[in-house]
């Protein structure tokens, strides 16, 4: 297991390089001059050119993209032109509420999902199965920003919830109210294709002949189902919920701007429309790891739902 888990670290150093080449790259044909943003709109020629000097922006694109690759392996980010704070401390400030916001949408959409792919796959060709995949394939097609207005509207604007901000951690009465409505709105989206996979997975796992075995030897059929069938019935499950969880980093950004939510989405997007190039970057560095961290649990944990990944 160490030895596949050196494998996949090795495999993604160079999509770390690719990705810090692509967020410099993405800056740089920005029509903004971040010299200008740091000086001020009252600046004058003089000092503009004095600050790009400062910053290395006359240098090639190399030379700055070299820069920019030592200042990240040694932690440092720049600082923000905006608030002038550095950069890894604005991040840390967003961190954890995304991080937050993801583990309550996971805490409930998976299970949920997984149960209702289970309770499908049981009642197969019943009202129960049609009505979930009914419910699977509308959860699939519906936006989130249009789950998101739906509870704003008739949730939060009937004053049942808070929907603006974060009023504190998840562990005070305060937080935990204010991340339902997020967390709805992030999970919706996410419960369906769970469901669906499970369904599928588990329809064909309860064919195998190991469940035939089980059946004849007496077990009940809830008991073949979740004992037997179940685990290896995970192993596509495990991969679409890593797929999902990395393009849930990508609808967390339009669920924090809607619900005012104080995560690194939110950051990047106010970096990005303010030129704050640094933040942006960084921003965009710190979900782009976040992505590869969870890519890299999946594959831990599908190895280990199937150890002969790991010894291949």
């Amino acid at each position: 297991m160490a030895r596949h888990i050196a494998h996949r670290l090795m495999i993604s150093l160079p999509v770390l390089l690719g990705v810090l080449l692509i967020g410099f790259l993405l800056l740089q044909v920005v029509p903004t001059d971040p010299a200008t943003v740091v000086a001020g709109p009252t600046a004058t020629k003089a000092e503009v050119d004095a600050i790009r000097n400062d910053l290395g922006l006359n240098q090639p694109l190399w030379v700055q993209f070299g820069r920019y690759l030592g200042r990240v392996f040694q932690l440092d980010l720049g600082r923000s032109m905006i608030s002038n704070r550095a950069v890894v401390d604005e991040i840390a400030l967003t961190l954890w509420p995304t991080v937050e916001l993801m583990l309550a949408c996971l805490i409930w959409a998976v299970p949920l999902g997984i149960t209702l792919g289970t309770l499908a796959a049981r009642r197969r060709g019943t009202l129960i199965d049609r009505a979930i995949m009914a419910l699977s394939v509308m959860g699939v097609s519906v936006p989130v920003f249009w789950v998101g207005l739906l509870l704003i509207q008739y949730v939060g604007g009937a004053g049942l919830l808070p929907f603006q901000g974060r009023n504190g951690p998840i562990w005070t009465p305060d937080g935990f109210l204010s991340i339902i409505l997020p967390a709805v709105t992030l999970g919706a989206v996410f419960v369906g294709p769970v469901a669906r996979m499970t369904r599928t997975s588990l329809l064909e796992t309860l064919g195998a002949d190991y469940v035939r075995t089980a059946r004849a030897k007496g077990a009940s059929d809830w008991r073949v189902t979740v004992r037997h069938a179940l685990r290896n019935a995970m192993i596509p499950v495990v991969t679409l919920v890593g797929l999902q969880i990395g393009f849930l980093l990508g609808g967390s950004i339009v669920t924090e701007t809607m619900f005012a939510w104080p995560g690194v989405g939110r950051m990047a997007v106010g970096a990005i429309t303010s030129s704050d190039f640094p933040l942006a970057q960084g921003a965009i560095l710190i979900l782009a790891v976040g992505f590869m961290a969870i890519n890299l649990a999946v594959d831990v944990l599908y190895a280990y739902l199937d150890p002969r990944i790991a010894r291949g």
